[in-house]
């Protein structure tokens, strides 16, 4: 476990003090993917640099296992390091070393022998997928294989957390997947703790269990992330959603396709989970006499399952729809929002 306890840290300027995190509550479970998105400036990567102390914090604690990390010596924080895995934006290789010798290096620091650095750098090689490049420099990588080399030197001397910072913004959409792929994997392999900072709610959507909202430099929203992408309550949070679930032009489709068939009422089903590859629609259909139009749909997956929204339109006597609808809201789980009744 994780717990954070009114963590703040300022930068005084001439004449003033720019808070970047301010008096931040937060714990995170042993094992999880715990996501944490903001806009820029919002103090997510000064969050992530106060977890190792990186930067110091102002104020508050930060206790990780039994150590508090704010209180340690430099000795003790050295050691307490080790535990604790970093990759970076610009994956901060050494140009000058081998993939080898990069994924080495720590170990080098921590003074394992020759014999068993070799082992684990092997071990981390493969885990990566860079078997065969291991004497090979950064300049002659690509950016994902660059960011392959970043993980393996975090892992090197299995650290119990792992901190993301922005681990996949530099890369495109396709290597992006892999990369966030390899982090689900040593996620489940080990057991491993990972913080993920990112500014992109699709790799919030992909791989986290949780999530963190920061604004001005607190959590504005926090929960699991399937509960966060189907109720959003901030503003900020509402602009992430709107990014992965495409809002404004959902809305500016859906409101086309209405004005074409002025009949009848508009209705937005909301699934969950196995609920979003059931045929409620066939069911109601069969159940009344009714007819459905789907005027637009979308099926989205998080790491805590599925979700999808559908658009559609019930023509009929009053009654039957009114049955219909009474059905959908008492006997299933599907949420129901009666957007419009037309003529």
């Amino acid at each position: 476990m994780i717990s954070i306890k009114g963590l703040s840290k300022y930068f005084l300027t001439k004449d003033k003090r720019i808070t970047a995190v301010d008096d931040l509550d937060l714990d995170i479970k042993n094992g999880e993917i715990f996501g944490v998105i903001g806009y820029s400036g919002a103090g997510k990567s000064t969050f992530i640099r106060l977890l190792n102390r990186l930067e110091e914090p102002s104020e508050g604690s930060i206790k990780i296992g039994e150590k508090d990390i704010t209180t340690l010596k430099t000795n003790e924080l050295r050691l307490a390091r080790q535990d604790i895995g970093m990759i970076f934006q610009h994956f901060n290789l050494l140009w000058s070393r081998t993939v080898a010798e990069n994924i080495a290096f720590p170990l080098e620091i921590a003074g394992v022998g020759k014999a068993e650095r070799e082992k684990r750098v092997q071990e981390l090689i493969d885990l990566v997928g860079l078997t065969g490049r291991e004497k090979a420099y950064p300049s002659e990588l690509s950016g994902g294989q660059k960011q392959r080399v970043g993980i393996a030197r975090a892992l090197a001397n299995k650290p119990k957390l792992l901190l993301c910072d922005e681990a996949t913004s530099a890369l495109d959409p396709e290597t992006t997947n892999s990369i966030l792929e390899l982090l689900v994997d040593i996620n489940e392999k080990f057991g491993l703790t990972i913080i993920l900072i990112t500014h992109e709610m699709q790799v919030i959507r992909k791989i986290c269990h949780r999530v963190a909202v920061m604004e001005a430099g607190k959590v504005v929203e926090l929960g699991n992330v399937l509960d966060v992408f189907l109720h959003p309550e901030q503003p900020v949070t509402k602009r992430f959603v709107g990014q992965v679930m495409g809002a404004d032009e959902e809305e500016e489709s859906f409101n086309s396709i209405f004005n074409e068939n002025q009949e009848g009422t508009l209705l937005r089903l909301q699934f969950v989970g196995e609920l979003a590859n059931q045929a409620l629609i066939s069911q109601l259909a069969k159940k009344y006499p009714i007819e459905i139009n789907i005027l637009q749909g979308k099926i989205t997956h998080t790491k805590a399952g599925s979700y999808g929204t559908l658009f559609v339109q019930i023509t009929g006597e009053p009654q039957e729809i009114n049955r219909a609808i009474q059905y959908v809201t008492t006997d299933t789980s599907v949420e129901l929002e009666v957007i419009e009744h037309a003529g």
